[in-house]
């Protein structure tokens, strides 16, 4: 027993004989964080970006059937001074409306939390009405990622 004591004691660091890190040694391993996160950071971003805009195109997908059920109870869609709060509220003077057909007290957003646009009559040919999201900008007329996204 004494024996383990005695080996233990010598084992014992002494003080001042204590190892850490140089600071050399601290400045490679921030740059070599650095290195990483400036590598991996981008391509998170475009990950995520690309997510929500495939959000938002199931999502009109999902607003399109609802508009659909809209028009089998009350006959044709909303019109565009209706837009999509005739899927929260009754219109004035429609008939045979069954809803709310979404959740909540407002129309759904985006998912860059601007509220979707609505057409109807559509302005593009073949199309009975226009269901849009502006994109991450917000604003009509973006190109490339700030495109607008439509219902098919």
């Amino acid at each position: 027993m004494t024996e383990m004591i005695d080996r233990l004691r010598s084992r014992r660091v002494k003080a001042g004989d204590e190892r850490g890190f140089t600071l050399l040694e601290l400045l490679v391993v921030l740059a070599i964080l650095g290195l990483l996160i400036g590598l991996v950071a981008p391509q998170a971003i475009r990950l995520l970006g690309s997510s929500k805009m495939k959000i938002a195109g199931q999502s009109i997908q999902r607003i399109e059937g609802i508009l659909d059920i809209y028009r089998l109870d009350v006959g044709s869609y909303p019109t565009t001074e209706q837009g999509l709060d005739a899927l929260i509220r009754q219109p004035p003077g429609v008939a045979n409306w069954n809803g709310p057909y979404v959740k909540g007290d407002q129309a759904p957003l985006d998912p860059w939390g601007h509220p979707f646009q609505y057409r109807n009559p559509s302005q593009r040919p073949g199309h009975d009405y226009d269901l849009f999201s502006l994109g991450p900008s917000g604003q009509a007329g973006g190109t490339g990622e700030n495109a607008e996204i439509y219902n098919q």
